[in-house]
């Protein structure tokens, strides 16, 4: 199965974080990429997509995301079939806007007709745990196997 990581950060953890998962990750064939870089035409639905991303400002998606799911608006195309799965970042001490880049990101995914599965992960910076221990437990656990007879 191939596995696309998808991250967009603000300040560099989501891009940690996504390499952590693509080291926990590596009996698929995986593929990291910035959303920077990307198009919503360069999604495969044919891959299990990760999106990684970390909230900003209040509650925003992080800069690095923005392009991408501004274009995701703008052009609208069909997702159904794509399924994916979400690490979220955030820090709980701003209250309502915890990790709402990553539920943002999703709900977007999810409006265009993809299919979300797994834990929606939500990593919180006030804690003692790191984003790339939990982000690393978190990715063992993801139904990959599964995935991979959805719709095939």
């Amino acid at each position: 199965m191939r596995v696309s990581i998808l991250f967009g950060s603000e300040m560099g953890t989501s891009e940690v974080v996504a390499d952590c998962v693509a080291d926990e990750l590596s009996a698929h064939d995986v593929s990291v990429h910035d959303m920077t870089d990307l198009r919503p035409g360069d999604l495969d639905v044919a891959d299990f997509h990760i999106v990684i991303c970390s909230t900003y400002g209040d509650g925003d998606l992080p800069t690095g995301a923005e392009f991408f799911f501004d274009l995701l608006d703008a052009e609208r195309p069909d997702l159904t079939g794509l399924r994916f799965a979400v690490f979220g970042l955030g820090d709980s001490v701003y209250g309502d806007t915890f990790n709402r880049g990553g539920e943002t990101a999703a709900a977007k995914l999810v409006e265009r007709g993809a299919l979300q599965v797994g834990e929606h992960a939500r990593h919180d910076a006030s804690t003692e745990i790191r984003a790339k221990d939990m982000a690393r437990e978190w990715a063992r656990a993801l139904p990959l196997s599964t995935c991979a007879l959805i719709g095939r």
